[in-house]
């Protein structure tokens, strides 16, 4: 087994280090590394924000944030040897934050982005395994730090697909990131202005922002261009399922893992998404372990409508009834109680078969209030 190491210098915005990594989807990003299967690969990486987003941050600067800037990853790594329909797996050996973090509330993004529209910063000391923060007094919130990327490189046949179907979506239904060569990375033509926004996941993985991604798991990613191109980033020190707000507790960290490759299993077994194994307990306990206060939600409209088997309905209404509580309970506001949401409860889909309604559970760790 051979190691790898691929480092950036955080003092300078992705930008100024372009051969490091990448903010776009694209299937001609050349490799910032080269590695063969069984290789260990080390991994520095950049917070989501590229670095927009510092400890004397405030409220104010939220929007002035560049969102072309997102997602600053690190990568490719070149996997000699990987081919269309092969699986790539990758075996998550550690993972691990730097010091800061920051959470943030941006008008017109989040599950509750037609109700929050005040910007909101919280900073987080990330130190001893739990997140603190003087903009949310009186909360801990433990870590089980993951990457919320891991991707490899779209074939052209997906990229064009995957903007077609995007560009089909009606905005009035909500916000969609179209191509756009505006602070892309890399900036030359004809990537920048043809590559896929790295916000949402698609068949590649990405931005999946799947908690259990944590060291001791692994991930089974269907290759689609020669080499894979995997890539990571956008760490996270803790986060609730479903990152309600729009961010978890976001952090500039590191991941080390391994790769494998399982030739022709894609094909074979006609993989097209992501899968997640985890062979091992994982220390970070369930929140269902710990003691917890949950709410639910039906998919049952403020007006009294009814709606057949709404998922998003139904996750909102446990959402909002969540928010309510904390608000009411700790004395937090509106949009701390959406942070301590987003970093913290996780929803569940307690039940999928009892039509009309579906029922989300949001659950709340009490262990976070100190």
């Amino acid at each position: 087994m051979t190691a790898h190491e691929l480092r950036i210098d955080r003092s300078l915005p992705l930008g100024d280090e372009p051969a490091t990594g990448h903010n776009r989807w694209h299937p001609d990003i050349p490799p910032a590394l080269r590695v063969s299967p069984g290789d260990e690969v080390f991994v520095e990486t950049r917070d989501a924000l590229d670095g927009q987003v510092g400890p004397d941050s405030t409220n104010e600067d939220v929007e002035k944030v560049d969102l072309g800037r997102v997602h600053a990853l690190s990568g490719p790594v070149h996997v000699e040897g990987a081919e269309p329909g092969d699986l790539l797996a990758v075996d998550l050996v550690d993972v691990a934050t730097e010091g800061f973090g920051y959470t943030l509330v941006s008008p017109g993004f989040g599950f509750l982005r037609d109700e929050f529209e005040k910007p909101f910063c919280v900073r987080w000391e990330l130190d001893g395994g739990f997140a603190t923060s003087a903009d949310l007094p009186g909360v801990r919130i433990p870590g089980g730090p993951f990457m919320g990327i891991v991707g490899v490189a779209p074939s052209r046949e997906l990229l064009e697909r995957a903007d077609r179907r995007e560009r089909a979506i009606d905005p009035a239904s909500g916000p969609v990131v179209l191509p756009s060569p505006l602070s892309a990375v890399p900036a030359s033509e004809p990537i920048a202005s043809e590559a896929l926004s790295t916000i949402p996941p698609r068949e590649n993985g990405g931005n999946v922002d799947i908690r259990q991604l944590r060291a001791g798991s692994r991930v089974l990613l269907p290759v689609f261009v020669p080499g894979a191109l995997l890539s990571v980033g956008d760490g996270h020190f803790a986060q609730g399922d479903g990152e309600v707000c729009g961010q978890a507790i976001e952090a500039a960290g590191s991941v080390r893992f391994t790769v494998t490759l399982l030739k022709g299993r894609g094909r074979e077994r006609n993989v097209t998404s992501m899968q997640l194994e985890r062979r091992v307990p994982d220390p970070v306990a369930a929140v269902e372990a710990r003691a917890w206060f949950a709410t639910t939600g039906l998919c049952v409209d403020g007006e009294g409508r009814n709606a057949m088997e709404d998922l998003t309905l139904a996750a909102r209404n446990a959402l909002r009834n969540m928010v309510a509580h904390i608000t009411a309970e700790y004395g937090y506001s509106r949009e701390q109680a959406y942070v301590i949401s987003s970093v913290a409860v996780d929803l569940k889909a307690s039940q999928l078969v009892d039509v009309p309604n579906i029922s989300i559970s949001a659950f709340l760790p009490l262990d976070i209030f100190v």
